[in-house]
């Protein structure tokens, strides 16, 4: 099939992380996909939710808005609604349970971290990209807390990464954009975890979440084992590169009290 931007049908969109994005947040990326960016920032707090104290764990959290301009159409600010809708609630929940599935929150001790991702421009896979993302701001925030001498080692153990894919026109295809996003006749997002072994992920994949469904028509195993194998060797391509970005360590900060 040819695809509206050219691409084969697995073919990641050009992905960039632009690390430390902002100076205040403790860990910060802009991650883009194509024409979806999205900016996540990680915020770490030495306390956790009232049901977590004394249990020794940490807990990670997110949110997840759009902004007004990250669509053609303005989209209203759901803070002026003074309520989230149910598609931002099962978002950041999602974002939320990929990454704490990447971390070990004995380690971690009685903290809570905060990973908020604002979509600066929407053009499909604004999730995932923000999973991809939201784990970098995290581990950038968890390393900065190390090196001040409050945490033994960082808590992620694993590489957290995410990707949509989806059957268009009867073929099944990787990383879909609005427009093809739109027309898909299946639609799935997969989270994936690689072990981390000394900075590098291991290629041992381990699924967090598989979220699919059948938009115009219903899919068959085959194309189930076959969107999830487009999916797992695109996610091995993205651990590798959250890898080669994270094998440097982040800059020096001192701690914002």
């Amino acid at each position: 099939m040819t695809r509206p931007d050219g691409r084969s049908a697995d073919e990641l969109r050009p992905i960039t992380f632009e690390r430390d994005f902002t100076e205040m947040a403790e860990g910060s990326v802009l991650v883009s996909f194509g024409q979806t960016r999205v900016l996540c920032t990680a915020s770490v707090d030495d306390d956790v939710p009232r049901w977590m104290r004394n249990s020794g764990k940490g807990w990670v959290t997110a949110e997840y808005s759009m902004l007004p301009g990250a669509s053609p159409e303005r989209i209203n600010r759901e803070a002026a609604k003074g309520k989230q809708s149910g598609r931002t609630v099962e978002i950041q929940r999602l974002i939320a349970r990929s990454l704490r599935a990447a971390c070990d929150m004995k380690v971690l001790g009685e903290r809570q971290v905060t990973v908020d991702c604002d979509v600066l421009q929407a053009d499909g896979g604004t999730r995932t990209a923000s999973i991809c993302g939201g784990f970098i701001a995290l581990h950038d925030a968890l390393q900065r807390v190390v090196d001040r001498g409050d945490l033994a080692r960082n808590p992620l153990h694993s590489f957290c990464s995410a990707i949509s894919v989806g059957i268009v026109d009867g073929n099944p295809i990787l990383d879909l954009p609005y427009v093809e996003d739109f027309a898909a006749e299946v639609d799935m997002n997969v989270v994936m975890l690689q072990d981390n072994t000394d900075g590098r992920p291991t290629g041992e994949a381990r699924f967090v979440e598989v979220q699919g469904t059948a938009e115009g028509m219903a899919f068959s195993r085959s194309e189930l084992d076959a969107l999830l194998g487009l999916a797992e060797g695109a996610l091995t391509t993205i651990a590798s590169m959250q890898a080669d970005l994270l094998a440097t360590p982040p800059t020096a900060r001192p701690a914002q009290r």
